[in-house]
């Protein structure tokens, strides 16, 4: 910020030669926020001569474009304001061509000078600068029509969904630690991700963020991919090898918050504009960040406009919506007397809750097929059900209790759990009221919470029975998965921005990484391949409880059922104890193969099984009239199918 007196001159009329980017229409959308497009008309649009620019700034005195085409002197060109009281200003600069860096520089009403990025800028300067840069979005061919025509005509709900969440800038590296590019990550990444066999790849925030530490969670640039791995069409070609290799992708998208930089949103035009004046609403406290002001309609179309570029021009299969809870509670974070109650006294953020409507029906209706994902972590109802029936509209929402309850109960030792048997049952007492994704991503394994595999009691091999079991019950658990990277193959120290994987885990030396990584290859095969295993996971009636309450033995047995007939069953023993001659009741006579067992030696277990399956006895048990005399292995699942006549 400069402190710097604007003159009062300027021109009468937008640059020669240009035309008014709004219409009637437009103008109308914006003022009532519900313009999902903004995109097209705001920013900076390269054209034949030069570009247009346009910038909304409703109480700004002054506005002009300053940057590599002007020498950076705001008196050469400036800016008219729409005479329709929009706040829109716009002009026309003849000698701006591609990859030259600009900002806004916003003169207040008080005759201070703000330097401000773009926006709705499509590229940025490489941080630590601040600049927006003037890109095309074109010059990519995309190749994913077969891709997108099965996206729109398949539900998604009754798929089979295992995602891999990444961080791009320390998933792999190049010589010296250098970050590696979205061109070269993407033939990497989607044969990696083909190899393991998930379905998704969730990328945490690409948006452009000044704070590499920041994870990409404090965003800046809402309409441009970071700048750190490439331009807008390298990220397009990632997005694009991964379609080709049959993986969809989903955007972490922060709607909830953005940081007080001086170049960007925060005080955009001298004024609170994006953000709440009162710090009971604009400031969030445990980010030390501003929170949009989801009341005003121009605010409104600026997130609705950026959660349909991502979907628009990147073809994005999902966005997962970061920190919902903190936009649906006023008091969220807070100690009373330090926020404000709605117009009815209540702690709802009324104005956010009816974003979040529009935004889902905005993003299902323009796009069938993709998915919006809450990240929301308390009780608040119908998060994930139609806006018609009273609900938020999202398509899915993480199941934080599930994780958190899961994590506290294995890092019980084994000799303790029978006492905590209920953290895992309570789970399916309301696995159905949401459609739900089941998350061990990366918070969990960051700011000394330890790593998924420093989590497990035990020694050594405790810790990797305890993970491949963790992840048995996690495949076999109804609703869709998510493992943050690194957590495959059983990375022990916890998570680092700055550096790659541990990569070097991997090899005949470290055979139980290995082995770790063989379980969550063969888990996502036999997840694909079976529809019990996915295609009722929002249904009740995909799951059936074997015995849940066999808390002395700290043993869980379930049914897992497609509705086309096809069942398996899940035996899971959570204590170091080999459990001989375990009676299961089961619904069909005959054999049982078993077609997973997460002790075998090919994982790094050490080979308690039932010898391939198990032959049904008439034998009555759990209100069955047939059942199997089956061996549980130490700390480990077993997946069983039926198979037909006994042997």
């Amino acid at each position: 910020m400069h402190q710097q007196t604007r003159p009062q001159t300027g021109p009468d009329r937008v640059g020669a030669g240009s035309s008014p980017a709004f219409g009637g229409q437009d103008i109308h959308l914006f003022r009532e926020g519900k313009h999902t497009r903004l995109y097209r008309k705001l920013g900076c649009h390269l054209h034949a001569t030069g570009a247009r620019f346009a910038v909304w700034a409703p109480n700004a005195r002054s506005v002009s474009v300053i940057g590599d085409f002007n020498d950076w002197n705001a008196d050469t060109d400036l800016a008219e304001v729409r005479r329709d009281e929009s706040g829109i200003w716009e002009l026309d600069v003849p000698r701006v061509a591609a990859g030259q860096r600009y900002k806004f520089a916003v003169f207040t009403r008080e005759g201070a000078r703000l330097d401000k990025a773009d926006p709705f800028a499509t590229r940025a300067e490489l941080a630590p600068a601040t600049a927006s840069v003037s890109w095309p979005l074109g010059g990519h061919d995309w190749n994913d029509a077969d891709w997108m025509a099965r996206r729109a005509s398949s539900d998604a709900l009754r798929q089979p969904m295992s995602v891999y969440e990444v961080h791009l800038g320390s998933w792999r590296r190049g010589e010296g630690g250098a970050l590696l590019d979205y061109r070269s990550l993407a033939t990497r990444l989607a044969q990696y991700v083909v190899d393991l066999g998930f379905t998704h790849v969730e990328l945490m925030p690409i948006t452009e963020h000044p704070f590499y530490g920041s994870w990409g969670y404090q965003t800046t640039g809402y309409f441009a991919p970071t700048s750190r791995y490439g331009t807008p069409q390298d990220f397009k070609f990632l997005v694009d090898t991964l379609h080709g290799a049959g993986i969809g992708v989903i955007l972490d998208w922060v709607p909830s918050h953005f940081p007080s930089d001086a170049h960007g949103l925060a005080q955009f035009d001298g004024t609170f504009l994006y953000e709440h004046a009162d710090p009971r609403q604009g400031f969030h406290p445990e980010w030390h960040s501003s929170i949009f002001n989801y009341g005003r309609n121009e605010v409104r179309a600026f997130l609705l406009s950026s959660a349909m570029f991502w979907l628009d021009e990147y073809h994005v299969d999902a966005l997962r919506v970061d920190a919902v809870a903190s936009m649906l509670y006023l008091d969220y974070s807070r100690k009373e007397g330090e926020w404000i109650p709605n117009v009815h006294g209540g702690r709802e953020n009324l104005e956010a809750i009816s974003f979040l409507r529009l935004l889902n029906e905005a993003a299902y209706r323009d796009h069938p097929g993709v998915q919006i994902i809450a990240e929301e972590s308390t009780a608040w109802p119908m998060v994930s059900r139609p806006t018609y029936l009273g609900g938020l509209g999202f398509g899915m929402k993480w199941n934080m209790g599930w994780m958190h309850d899961t994590l506290n109960y294995f890092r019980e030792d084994p000799i303790h759990r029978r006492w905590h048997h209920g953290e895992l049952t309570f789970s399916l007492a309301y696995a159905f009221n949401e459609n739900y994704i089941l998350p061990l991503s990366h918070d969990e394994v960051v700011h000394g919470k330890g790593s998924l595999l420093e989590k497990m009691p035990g020694d050594e091999w405790r810790q990797f029975a305890n993970l491949r079991l963790l992840y048995g019950h996690l495949w076999g658990h109804p609703g869709k998965k998510l493992l943050f990277m690194g957590g495959e193959f059983g990375q022990r120290r916890e998570w680092n921005h700055d550096s790659e994987l541990d990569w070097w885990l991997l090899g005949s030396n470290h055979n139980r990484h290995d082995g770790l990584q063989r379980w969550v290859e063969d888990l996502n095969r036999l997840y694909r391949a079976e529809p019990a295993l996915y295609a009722s996971d929002f249904d009740a009636a995909g799951f059936e409880w074997v015995d849940g309450a066999d808390s002395e033995c700290s043993v869980l047995t379930y049914l897992r059922k497609s509705g086309g007939g096809e069942v398996l069953l899940v035996a899971a023993n959570f204590t170091p104890v080999p459990r001989e001659n375990y009676l299961v009741g089961v619904p069909k006579a005959g054999r049982w193969r078993e077609v997973l067992n997460s002790d075998a030696t090919l994982y790094g277990g050490s080979g308690v099984g039932n010898r391939g399956g198990v032959d049904s006895v008439p034998v009555a048990a759990h209100g069955r009239f047939q059942s199997l005399n089956l061996t549980l292995p130490p700390l480990g699942v077993v997946f069983l199918k039926h198979a037909g006549e006994a042997a």
